[in-house]
């Protein structure tokens, strides 16, 4: 079989999973899954360092670097993402303050 099939079969099979697992979760496990979601793109940023350093061809190293990039956006904007939300089921400081004195 063709790497590239192989490898495009797996990406195709691993949105098809992705999309299930997303529609069926309820919206109160939205904060976990992302907070999870966020640690297997630190997988994803120790890939994408690997095949940046591997020095196969100058293509590679180059989208090694991308990669890179784009993965460290996700996992930032994930982790900023799930503080906020998280933030959004604090009850307001004033309401605190209140209710110690």
């Amino acid at each position: 079989m063709d790497p590239f099939i192989a490898v495009l079969t797996i990406f195709v099979l691993a949105m098809i999973v992705g999309f299930e697992v997303i529609t069926k979760v309820p919206p109160i496990l939205h904060t976990p899954l992302m907070s999870g979601s966020n640690a297997i793109s630190g997988i994803t940023i120790i890939g994408s360092i690997i095949a940046a350093g591997a020095k196969y061809t100058t293509l590679a190293s180059i989208l090694g670097v991308i990669a890179v990039t784009f993965a460290t956006i996700n996992v930032v904007g994930g982790f900023l993402v799930t503080h906020r939300m998280l933030e959004m089921f604090q009850k307001p400081k004033s309401d605190q303050k209140e209710k110690k004195s």
